[in-house]
């Protein structure tokens, strides 16, 4: 058995151990103290809510862990399993030039791998979601999602793939350097484009409407130095229940964003505590660390697949006997997030940094106290479970868990 493909199986089965270990352990906090609310949110969460909580973060779990078996068994079927070289055949016989039989190979992977995640996707969205009072998103919008999805996919990624498979196959050997310009040209057009022209695709957005809210938020917004198109509000009720705010854009087009949701629920110096948060991810270059960090690690990629490209044992390793350009982008794709997998908790532990400095800014910024009690509102709102396993959440959670982040509020920030 060729090198690659034993280290790839090894991967693979590291891979589905971890997480299968990381999920048991999970369901095991979440049963151990489903029914007993921790001692500083005993007042404010009620012992139902506590439950509600452990359940449906269970209920997400036992279906994600089947989820990464039929995903493991796709990617078996698509590498070693031939589905990729028999695409790659199938679409040959249109006769069709090189590029365009690329992207059109790269294109129908792409969509196959998308529908084999489909049905878990919807049973999350009409099942659990629904089961747990969430789910808002009507069969007919989530169609209508689906096919916007799809068509900016092909709007946007289909150009995206010929240029880089025409770099692959004319640009030389440093084609992978000038890819990788491309892919930062893209990824930044995109971050640009997105607020005013993407985005309302699929929601709508309106200004904070005038009030003593909007005059509270334009006056932390100038506290600190920040200046937008503005505070915006989202729809995001037409989903789901779930609240949240995100920052986005860049340059002038850059904008705050609250879902209604979020508004409903939170009381006015609540609603300026998490901008205040938000904005600090603004101000202390978060959003432009994470943008150099993901463009790092696309330039270390496209080298390795500079030099994996050129190697023959590549493809017949992976369940390809034709090399291409193409098969090239598609294995690396494939691949990869496999034999990364471990660097998960390093970027997990980076983003729970990132929120730690943001909350210490807002609570400078804004009161530490209206902050600790928004947060708690949207852990008992949105069913966040407050007794995470400690190694699952060092390993998966982007965010602290809610007893360390509220102690840090408490502490001062």
């Amino acid at each position: 058995m060729p090198l690659l493909t034993t280290a790839f199986l090894a991967a693979l089965a590291a891979m589905l151990a971890i997480r299968f270990w990381l999920a048991t352990r999970q369901l095991g906090a979440l049963r151990r103290h489903r029914d007993e609310v921790p001692a500083p949110f005993a007042a404010t969460i009620s012992a139902a809510d506590h439950a509600r909580a452990a359940d449906y973060t269970a209920a997400r779990l036992r279906l994600a862990r089947l989820e990464l078996l039929w995903d493991a068994a796709v990617l078996l079927a698509a590498t070693l399993g031939g589905g990729l070289a028999a695409l790659d055949a199938w679409v040959a016989g249109f006769g069709w030039p090189p590029l365009e039989h690329g992207v059109a190979t790269l294109a129908l992977l792409a969509l196959a791998m998308a529908a084999a995640g489909l049905p878990f996707e919807l049973y999350a969205t009409f099942r659990i979601e629904a089961r747990f009072g969430f789910n808002r998103t009507t069969p007919r919008l989530y169609l209508a999602d689906l096919l916007r999805s799809l068509a900016l996919a092909t709007v946007l990624g289909v150009p995206l793939l010929a240029l880089i498979l025409a770099l692959m196959t004319a640009a030389g050997r440093a084609w992978w350097l000038y890819a990788w310009l491309a892919w930062v040209v893209f990824g930044l057009a995109v971050s640009f484009l997105w607020p005013r022209l993407i985005a309302p695709l699929f929601n709508r957005f309106r200004p904070l409407e005038p009030g003593a809210l909007r005059e509270a938020v334009e006056r932390i917004m100038q506290r600190c130095g920040f200046a937008s198109e503005g505070v915006f509000v989202m729809d995001g009720s037409r989903r789901s229940s779930h609240g949240n705010a995100y920052f986005t854009g860049l340059g002038r087009h850059k904008r705050i964003v609250l879902y209604d949701t979020l508004l409903e629920r939170l009381a006015p110096g609540e609603v300026e505590a998490v901008l205040a948060h938000e904005l600090g991810h603004f101000r202390l270059h978060h959003i432009r660390q994470r943008l150099a960090l993901g463009f790092g690690g696309a330039l270390l990629g496209f080298a390795v697949l500079g030099r994996a490209a050129l190697a023959p044992w590549f493809y017949s390793a992976l369940g390809v006997p034709q090399p291409s350009a193409h098969a090239a982008l598609a294995l690396f794709a494939l691949v990869v997030p496999v034999f990364t997998f471990l660097l998960a908790p390093l970027g997990s532990w980076w983003s729970r940094r990132h929120e730690y400095q943001a909350d210490r800014f807002a609570a400078a910024h804004a009161e530490a106290r209206l902050l600790a009690s928004a947060l708690v509102k949207l852990y008992r709102d949105n069913a966040s479970t407050l007794t995470p396993d400690p190694l699952y959440s060092a390993w998966h959670d982007s965010h602290p868990p809610a007893l360390a982040r509220i102690a840090a509020l408490e502490r001062g920030g």
